[in-house]
């Protein structure tokens, strides 16, 4: 799915009225009017207090299409407008004289002289004060309106956006943004909806088609894409039937150190579950008899070194290396790295040490390939960028290092964005059951088993964050957040590609007895 920015959804609005032949007001009309048939289809008539707060603008103009067709089907509505500003959009007042047709209970003026509506717990607020378009400060009277939505506890819902949150810049002041229970979004969701400083005004959202023009909504670029189901299938490469393994690649894991052998253990497990036809790993001596014994499918290759890395050299011909996990940071370790990123072309994904390492060296960033994959942690990002002012600096400064280097960027968290060059790719899957140690070590590994069968690194990236969320998304119905552990998210990756081709459940069709009978 496409993450439209604020520009592109008011062309989107502009090209849409011209070929459509409409005019603004009916576009309007058109999303209202959804909004309406979304709670009309949840509410099913009941009387439940419904306040319905418009602001002056177009957003406002959406709500008093809303409280209108709530009116005239029968609920218990009352209409406010904040009355933020002289400035009134044409659409709202089109509206507000609409509305006021339909009702003897006009909309209430609202402004810093006036106390807020009494509302209770069980009644519905909807937010439609502001919309992206906003521009400048909440007012303060404005604000501790938003502070009596939360107090009453009432559920909110928001329109397009919670009011008072930006599309393209962080909050200062929480308590000027709407907390929204659910927000209903028109033609895409919001990146702000998925990053961890702004996520937290809205628990929930949806996306409600306004029929904007198919044309625009195919053929624009976006700088942000959501990645689902949907956008990793086409990705899937099939399996003919007479395969076998030496068309799969062979995966190479190179990491560890004394105690820290489990980490390569389990990225190389996950990148043959992933579907590397072969696995080597490169570890220190003393991790030979574990790794071996826990992981008989995998071959081993061993430094001279017995506890940690020293040098690296092997005589296989791998399709790609997975550098970093548990290697530490030894000098020796740092100075066999060097000298291996200055003979190697191989494709390259880079985790954990490895990241460290080029934190404290960054001269070696110009001897990684062309699109070498980084999975730092948050505190390895930051050694590796520098630090950030705020989730739109990080993602700013990711971008420029992604490009500066043509590497590939995995910001990890609640909703894990790859980064290349200009472009985002907001993750879907995944849990707070993968906060546990070595769930890092497992998407190298399934990123390095991708890579291994063809798949190029930016989609063995994407595709890659997407099944080890999936993957634990299917897990953590057997073990809880708690208990969830690395390892099962390798054990579930098979119905994580399995998940891949499973159609929704349909619900059981009734039967007429009557005409059963006659059979």
């Amino acid at each position: 799915m496409k993450i439209f920015s604020k520009e592109q959804i008011y062309e989107g609005d502009k090209l849409t009225a011209e070929r459509q032949n409409i005019s603004s007001t009916e576009l309007m009309e058109r999303a209202g009017n959804q909004i309406f048939n979304w709670m009309h289809m949840r509410m099913q008539g009941a009387q439940v207090p419904v306040h319905v707060f418009c602001g002056i603008g177009n957003n406002g103009g959406d709500g008093l299409v809303i409280a209108r067709h709530l009116v005239t089907h029968g609920y218990d509505v009352k209409t406010y407008i904040v009355n933020c500003s002289d400035k009134r959009s044409k659409d709202f007042l089109v509206n507000y004289d609409r509305i006021k047709n339909v009702t003897k209970k006009w909309p209430i003026l609202l402004s810093c002289t006036e106390d807020f509506p009494e509302i209770h717990q069980d009644d519905i607020i909807v937010d439609a004060v502001f919309g992206i378009g906003l521009n400048r400060p909440v007012d303060t009277w404005v604000k501790a309106l938003f502070v009596h939505f939360r107090i009453t506890k009432a559920f909110t819902l928001s329109v397009d956006i919670p009011s008072g949150l930006s599309t393209d810049k962080i909050p200062t002041d929480s308590d000027a943004v709407v907390w929204a229970g659910f927000t209903l979004s028109f033609a895409s969701p919001k990146l702000v909806f998925f990053l961890p400083e702004t996520a937290k005004y809205t628990v929930q959202w949806e996306v409600l088609d306004i029929g904007l023009d198919q044309e625009f909504l195919y053929t624009t670029e976006t700088e942000v894409d959501l990645i689902g189901k949907h956008e990793v299938l086409p990705i899937y490469i099939p399996r003919e039937k007479f395969s076998h393994k030496g068309q799969f690649g062979h995966t190479l894991i190179i990491g560890g150190s004394y105690g820290k052998i489990g980490a390569v253990t389990l990225a190389s497990r996950a990148a043959l579950s992933a579907g590397a036809g072969l696995v080597s790993a490169f570890i220190p001596k003393c991790g030979y008899h574990a790794l071996q014994a826990s992981f008989p499918e995998a071959m081993v290759i061993t430094d001279v070194n017995e506890d940690l890395i020293s040098k690296i050299d092997f005589k296989i011909a791998p399709t790609v290396i997975g550098f970093g996990v548990g290697v530490g940071t030894n000098t020796k370790t740092v100075n066999a790295f060097e000298a291996f990123l200055k003979n190697n072309n191989i494709p390259l994904v880079i985790d954990a040490d490895g990241i460290n390492i080029l934190s404290k060296k960054k001269a070696l960033l110009k001897l990684l390939p062309e699109s070498t994959v980084l999975t730092p942690h948050p505190k390895e990002l930051e050694r590796l960028i520098g630090k950030w002012k705020d989730d739109f600096d990080k993602l700013k400064k990711v971008k420029a290092f992604s490009k500066k280097h043509n590497a590939i960027v995995v910001i990890k968290g609640a909703n894990t964005i790859t980064v290349f060059q200009d472009k985002l790719y907001v993750n879907t899957t995944g849990n707070p059951g993968l906060a546990t140690a070595g769930s890092g070590d497992v998407l190298t590994g399934i990123i390095t088993g991708l890579i291994s069968q063809g798949y190029n690194p930016l989609a063995a990236t994407i595709f890659g964050v997407y099944l080890h969320g999936k993957s634990a998304d299917i897990a953590v119905e057997y073990f809880g957040y708690q208990s969830l552990i690395s390892s099962h998210v390798i054990d579930y990756l098979g119905e994580a590609f399995i998940d891949l081709f499973k159609q929704p459940e349909q619900p059981p069709q009734e039967h007429d007895e009557e005409d059963n009978s006659n059979q």
